[in-house]
């Protein structure tokens, strides 16, 4: 096998290739309009492997790049394919995606803040008891997360220039650059001025846990960003194609169509979910918190002023303003992750009120 040759066998072997590759031919053959029934169970098939491989080149890079960069790369690229995404659906369908871009963001906050946070401190905690974490970075996180949630997705329904859930076009102006700037700043205090306050405490631990040894060289490094990428691609992609009738049996069931953007965030997010369920598994909740804080805010920070601009420039309505049943979801998850991770060290409990929540957001998403 070349990469054998390469000597590249333990940062690529043949499953972390081949799932992408599997993907990518059943996208190619079936393509991205399926109908419900055994094709669909085929891609959704598909899905897992593909995830899995993304999770074990996600591993590669961060043994070569270190930490927080590591988990930032990933994070990065999921936000970046998921953003992409979106656009392909704004452009083709512009009218009936008007609150897509506040769907999938709140989306996306709701499962890390509850789903993910609250399932890695769970089982962090059924194995370890009792897990500590950098406080300084993820009250960083925290702090500039809340931010931007509420002036992008409460603020819109309080103003008076336009009506409804929406922004004037000089206030998406500044929300768009706010978030950016938002992000920018805190990637900035991640990875130079304040690069110690996400950096686990226990390296050695750290290093151990990865599922390869330390010395990765730069081809496997750059091996790895590439499979990566191919990986999120034909993740994301195999979502999209599962988006139609998994729409088509949600609404059969009654469900209303926003209940969609849940599930499309919950597959996109797929390959975080899992990177930061293995990182916590190995006592490493500092890395999980910063590969689930650090998604949902590069999902804010780029995602909405890339919408932003583009709908100024489409002339597309964008519905930010999320319904009272949303913002008191939203708000009592703000206020218990601030609380939760407050103290610098979880327990089971902490787990189990994140995961109540979660549970009340998706009954809610699928029976308002």
């Amino acid at each position: 096998m070349p990469l054998a040759r390469l000597g590249l066998g333990q940062t690529a072997p043949f499953w972390s290739w081949a799932a992408p590759l599997a993907g990518w031919l059943a996208l190619a053959v079936f393509g991205l309009h399926i109908p419900l029934g055994v094709t669909a169970l085929l891609l959704a098939a598909l899905l897992l492997p593909a995830v899995l491989a993304a999770v074990h080149h996600a591993e590669v890079i961060a043994v070569k790049v270190g930490e927080p960069f590591g988990t930032l790369v990933l994070a990065l690229a999921v936000t970046v394919i998921e953003c992409a995404l979106i656009i392909t659906l704004m452009l083709a369908k512009p009218e009936a995606s008007a609150a897509l871009v506040r769907d999938t963001v709140y989306s996306v906050v709701m499962i890390i803040l509850g789903g993910v946070v609250g399932i890695c401190i769970a089982v962090g905690a059924a194995r370890h008891h009792v897990q500590r974490f950098g406080l300084h970075g993820v009250s960083a996180a925290t702090t500039t997360l809340a931010a931007l949630a509420v002036l992008v997705l409460v603020l819109p329904n309080f103003t008076t220039t336009t009506f409804g859930p929406t922004f004037s076009q000089p206030q998406l102006v500044l929300v768009g650059l706010a978030s950016l700037s938002l992000w920018l700043l805190f990637v900035f205090v991640q990875t130079v001025r304040h690069r110690d306050y996400f950096l686990p405490d226990d390296s050695a631990a750290e290093a151990d846990s990865h599922i390869v040894g330390e010395n990765v060289t730069a081809m496997q490094g750059w091996l790895a960003l590439l499979l990566l990428m191919s990986c999120l691609g034909a993740v994301v992609l195999l979502a999209k194609a599962l988006s139609d009738p998994l729409a088509a049996l949600i609404i059969q069931r009654g469900a209303p169509i926003s209940a969609v953007g849940v599930v499309i965030a919950g597959l996109v997010l797929l390959p975080e979910a899992v990177a930061a369920l293995r990182a916590t598994r190995a006592d490493r909740l500092q890395t999980s918190l910063n590969l689930a804080l650090g998604s949902a805010l590069a999902t804010i920070g780029l995602t909405v002023p890339v919408i932003a601009a583009l709908s100024l420039w489409f002339g597309w309505r964008l519905d930010l303003g999320l319904d009272p049943k949303g913002i008191t979801l939203l708000a009592l998850m703000l206020l218990v992750s601030s609380m939760s991770l407050g103290t610098g060290r979880t327990t089971v409990l902490q787990g189990g009120v994140h995961l109540v929540i979660f549970v009340f957001f998706l009954f809610t998403s699928f029976s308002p």
